[in-house]
């Protein structure tokens, strides 16, 4: 296929990353008016035409989550009344990822019910980062590339931070993806067992692994409310840490994140920008924001080509 018939358009969840993807690819953002009317309801217009082309929409379902969302479905739904040969749902944040399974009795399956209104909307294919959990590729009947940020995070880190360091998992659930990181660090691992009273809050019960003089890098998917980050942070200090810092790929950081990351003892917070900042949040001196447009472009053009885009699952 030629590269005249490949097509990158956006709603308003993160233009700043669709644009500088459409920038390492150099290609031009397509036209689409994406608004709101004053009773709430979303409109689209693709102003462009389509007909027969490989379509990307980058939309990451971030807060406002059900906003952002119902765009997304709005503008895959407009494309393929268009005729687009292919429609990619690039969702850089799976927004409703942690409803991945049942904890309790009578509560839903958000991130599978997500999955099949996407593709009932007409996505054919979907390209994600960092997904909370990884059978969340399993409840879509389409392919799903699933891209991580350990490249881009990788390298800054062996950058900034001189051994001995150590791997910190904030808990059970991210041993995996904290041991991966470990091992191309040459890092030392330790584990945060907490234990969750309620949802958004966690009290830190014990530390598995040395950390006393060492920097310790804690390392999760997501900063939400920040209250697990935070509280692991103060318990790798307690423990003898010579520096605690975190690093995650999608900075939510909603209700009090803010204000307990500059109050932490953490020296820094290393987040991606598959999620954009509020002026507030940029205005924090400790978080550093890493680019992973390079990477999501890369993988568009591999799809977008049939070429092979598994190098890129590290």
């Amino acid at each position: 296929m030629s590269e005249k018939t490949i097509k990158i358009f956006t709603g308003n969840a993160n233009p700043a990353l669709a644009q500088e993807i459409c920038d390492c690819l150099n290609l031009p953002l397509g036209r689409a008016t994406v608004k709101t009317f004053s009773d709430g309801e979303t409109f689209v217009e693709i102003g462009e035409n389509v007909r027969g082309a490989d379509v990307y929409v980058i939309q990451p379902t971030c807060p406002p989550v059900n906003h952002h969302l119902m765009e997304l479905l709005i503008m895959v739904d407009a494309l393929r009344r268009a005729s687009t040969r292919r429609i990619t749902a690039v969702m850089p944040y799976y927004g409703y990822g942690r409803q991945d399974r049942k904890v309790a009795p009578r509560v839903p399956i958000t991130a599978k019910l997500v999955a099949d209104i996407i593709t009932t909307a007409g996505a054919r294919r979907v390209l994600a980062m960092d997904l909370h959990a990884g059978q969340i590729q399993g409840f879509f009947s389409i392919p799903v590339d699933h891209l991580f940020a350990a490249p881009v995070l990788l390298q800054y880190l062996r950058e900034k931070f001189e051994p001995p360091v150590v791997m910190v998992s904030p808990d059970a659930g991210g041993v995996e993806r904290t041991r991966a990181f470990a091992r191309r660090m040459n890092a030392g691992l330790a584990i945060i067992d907490k234990r969750r009273e309620r949802p958004n809050e966690s009290t830190v019960m014990n530390l598995i692994g040395d950390v006393k003089g060492k920097i310790a890098i804690l390392l999760d998917d997501m900063v939400d409310t920040a209250g697990t980050l935070c509280k692991a942070a103060e318990a790798l200090m307690a423990n003898g840490a010579k520096e605690v810092h975190g690093c995650a790929t999608h900075p939510v950081l909603s209700g009090p994140a803010l204000e307990r990351i500059a109050d932490s003892p953490m020296k820094s917070l290393i987040v991606t920008n598959t999620i954009p900042l509020s002026e507030k949040a940029k205005a924090v001196s400790k978080i550093k924001v890493l680019s992973v447009a390079s990477l999501l472009g890369e993988a568009i053009w591999r799809i977008h080509n049939d070429d092979s885009v598994s190098s890129l699952f590290v």
